[in-house]
């Protein structure tokens, strides 16, 4: 090769650093390498609506259909003090997740407040002033 058809590298000529903008080269590395955090679940420790304190949820036992455990205790709908824990104080159906009955007895009990509730043995709301 001749020296007419090699290439040099320009000369580097640097400025000093109050003369240049601020580039993310600039900025200091995080330890992960990223400019954002890792992803961590909910802010404030994963509890839910944020509160600190928390990795995860507690263990809970899980709770079985009284229904199911007691096939002789019947779901009526004339038998308001029976139906009374599946009610909130505002007199709203409890879901099964909280209840613990299993799909066959929640729909069943469903029923019976429902029913209840049209023939005026249990109210559809209380009423809160």
């Amino acid at each position: 090769m001749s020296e007419e058809t090699k290439t040099t590298a320009p000369a580097v000529t640097t400025k000093p650093a109050g003369d240049r903008p601020a580039s993310s080269g600039d900025r200091p590395q995080r330890p992960g390498g990223g400019t954002r955090p890792p992803f961590r679940g909910r802010p404030g420790g994963g509890r839910p609506g944020g509160k600190p304190g928390g990795g995860g949820r507690s263990f809970t036992r899980k709770k079985s259909c009284r229904f199911c455990k007691h096939p002789d205790i019947p779901v009526n709908y004339k038998d308001a003090k029976a139906l009374r824990p599946f009610l909130t104080d505002k007199g709203k159906i409890m879901p099964r997740r909280v209840t613990g009955n299993c799909a066959k007895h929640q729909r069943t009990v469903q029923n019976a407040i429902k029913r209840a509730r049209n023939m005026a043995i249990i109210p559809y709301t209380t009423i809160s002033l």
